[in-house]
């Protein structure tokens, strides 16, 4: 799609690659992440990119933001800035990675915003997979899997998007992975019979 990834980060700080991180680069984070244990500084000392023990990248000129390692990583502050440096879209790959005043934020300036209990749901879901192999001792390939999980995410953003179309507040993501996500756990549970 043309993007390109400027930054990355650890529990130490923060690497800023306005050339982008491509898959050269990307295979060498993963054998300093994976096998040496090293910090991400070490990227802005082989690249010679900026790196910070201060401060967080959200500060960055981007149009997309994916924070995907803690939460509340992503303040008001953090989100203001955000908006004022052109984000259109902000989607979480963790639990919780903004705080509730983040998202108002994004949401008043009509940021495209895809809550983790929606758009982090891969994870889970790949366990489910797993669990469901182990239980009916299937053995899917990496193919499979992953066709499975797409099916589900694909799924996940219809549910969603369809929901808060229907409650009347269309691509608003966190209103419809709420309502849909209770929805779907309420006619579980009727099913069941533990409701009636």
């Amino acid at each position: 799609l043309g993007a390109k990834v400027i930054s990355l980060s650890d529990s130490s700080g923060w690497i800023h690659d306005p050339d982008g991180i491509d898959a050269k680069k990307l295979a060498w984070v993963m054998d300093l992440k994976n096998d040496r244990r090293g910090r991400i500084k070490e990227y802005a000392e082989h690249f010679k990119v900026d790196y910070s023990a201060k401060g967080s990248p959200w500060s960055l000129e981007c149009d997309i933001s994916l924070p995907s390692a803690t939460q509340n990583e992503v303040d008001a502050k953090e989100a203001k800035a955000l908006v004022d440096n052109g984000v259109i879209a902000v989607g979480e790959g963790a639990n919780m990675p903004c705080v509730p005043e983040a998202v108002e934020i994004f949401q008043e300036a009509k940021v495209l915003y895809a809550p983790g209990k929606a758009a982090n749901a891969g994870g889970v879901s790949t366990s489910g997979l797993e669990m469901a192999q182990n239980s009916m001792r299937f053995f899917w390939t990496r193919e499979e899997v992953d066709a499975k999980l797409h099916q589900i995410m694909v799924n996940i953003h219809q549910i969603a998007y369809e929901t808060s179309e229907k409650f009347g507040d269309k691509g608003n993501y966190v209103l419809g992975a709420n309502i849909g996500g209770f929805l779907k756990v309420a006619d579980a549970m009727i099913a069941m019979g533990y409701l009636s």
